[in-house]
């Protein structure tokens, strides 16, 4: 994808609705770049040691493992998966799990140090739980 620098004054709900016109890789790409862009703002007022938990707690998935991830899925859900490839999705898979894993640990962390609970913690900042079925 090419680029053109252009100044321009959007609203937000203006910049919303450019943002609904994004393909989902792309959307996921520039909800990953707004969610550091953030923590490195919360970051600039905070403790040295809660800044660098922030920024890690934000990193994410890289969005190529993750794009890779849903593909195999699709293709499981599908019946259309490859041995190998389902190998390939128990790898990731693990891999996805240990990110996640570490993500709390950081979380854990950053809650101990505020002297709040995990899930108070997570209410703060915005991020929800999951629920499996």
């Amino acid at each position: 994808m090419s680029t053109a620098k252009v100044e321009i004054q959007l609203s937000s709900e203006e910049l919303l609705k450019a943002v609904e016109q994004l393909n989902q890789p792309d959307l996921e790409r520039f909800v990953s770049q707004v969610l550091a862009l953030q923590a490195q703002r919360k970051a600039s007022s905070l403790p040295q040691t809660e800044a660098e938990l922030l920024l890690k707690i934000n990193q994410g998935i890289p969005s190529d493992t993750q794009n890779h991830y849903n593909e195999l899925l699709s293709k499981r859900e599908a019946e259309n998966i490859t041995s190998n490839e389902y190998r390939e999705l128990l790898n990731l898979t693990e891999q996805i799990e240990k990110l996640q894993a570490q993500r709390i640990e950081y979380l854990a962390e950053l809650a101990r140090l505020r002297g709040i609970s995990l899930i108070a913690l997570m209410g703060n900042l915005g991020i929800q739980t999951q629920m499996y079925v």
